[in-house]
């Protein structure tokens, strides 16, 4: 399974404004049990991260801004194993990200708001991450200066990521 982007779906406008259906549990095939909020700037990338336990599916839902949305897929034996995916994203977009994926994305808009829903909660011990300019990805997330964390400046590559949790 891929990330699956949703633009405008179940989107319904009318004189007072805007009605959007954002999750159906049968469409998505996942219990929400944790939901959190990011508010970035523009340039800040987050990611890429993922659990090695307690994996998690994650429902983004981009309430502001815009930002590309990148996810590598990490799942043993999938015949998409290293793939990236980038989406666009705005405003009312939703994207379902499947567990064993590494996520991350770069905030183009000076407010950036997201709301994510996971499958499972955080579990500080098992998350990992890989750099966002790592040359075996060679993500192009169209920011020269990025605005990083100071987890995300000591990540792993791609290459000791696969080493370390046995994935290759």
């Amino acid at each position: 399974m891929k990330p699956i982007l949703f633009k405008k779906k179940n989107y319904f406008t009318d004189e007072r404004g805007v009605f959007y259906e954002m999750f159906k549990k049968k469409k998505y095939s996942f219990d929400v049990i944790f939901t959190a909020l990011s508010i970035s700037k523009k340039n800040v990338i987050r990611g890429l991260h993922c659990q090695t336990n307690k994996k998690q599916k994650i429902l983004l839902v981009v309430l502001k801004g815009r930002i590309l949305d990148v996810c590598v897929d990490v799942k043993k034996n999938s015949k998409n194993f290293g793939k990236v995916y980038k989406n666009y994203m705005k405003q009312g977009d939703v994207l379902f990200i499947p567990k064993d994926f590494l996520h991350g994305f770069a905030a183009y808009a000076s407010n950036n708001i997201l709301l994510y829903h996971f499958s499972n909660y955080w579990h500080k011990k098992s998350e990992i991450g890989v750099s966002w300019d790592d040359v075996t990805l060679n993500i192009d997330w169209k920011i020269n200066k990025p605005i990083l964390s100071n987890k995300d400046k000591i990540t792993l590559s791609f290459k000791n990521f696969l080493k370390k949790y046995k994935v290759e």
